[in-house]
């Protein structure tokens, strides 16, 4: 399994934006496709953003199309989550996952590396 740290969330108001990062390390980053997940107080984990392994294709949930970019730099082993016009209800706590099995998915169980996840809170 290759080892996921995420860095950039924070707090920042309505309209706001923040740069998410995912740091890899322990596997051939480049053979491994990324998602995005976040999960909200009481609520589930829920599917945010996914890019496969060259960054050719990509994938977003309906509730973040348009607003957010996820993209990666193979070279620095490294995925980004990219998020502008940020709302209250994108309050969360972000993790980064990796799977070197699926080639672009939005489900959970295709990923066996997790990061320990970030803090993304908007205020209104």
């Amino acid at each position: 399994q290759v080892q996921l740290v995420e860095s950039g969330g924070g707090l920042v108001q309505a309209g706001g934006s923040l740069r998410l990062s995912c740091a890899a390390s322990g596997g051939t980053f480049s053979k491994l496709a990324m998602d995005w997940f976040r999960q909200a107080p009481g609520k589930d984990r829920e599917f945010v953003a996914a890019i496969n392994w060259s960054g050719s294709n990509t994938f977003y949930a309906a509730s973040v199309k348009g607003r957010f970019t996820i993209s990666r730099d193979n070279a620095k082993n490294t995925a980004y989550l990219q998020m502008n016009s940020l709302k209250p209800e994108d309050t969360a706590v972000y993790y980064c996952a990796a799977s070197g099995s699926a080639w672009l998915s939005s489900r959970q169980s295709d990923f066996d590396s997790w990061g320990q996840g970030t803090q993304v809170t908007i205020s209104s």
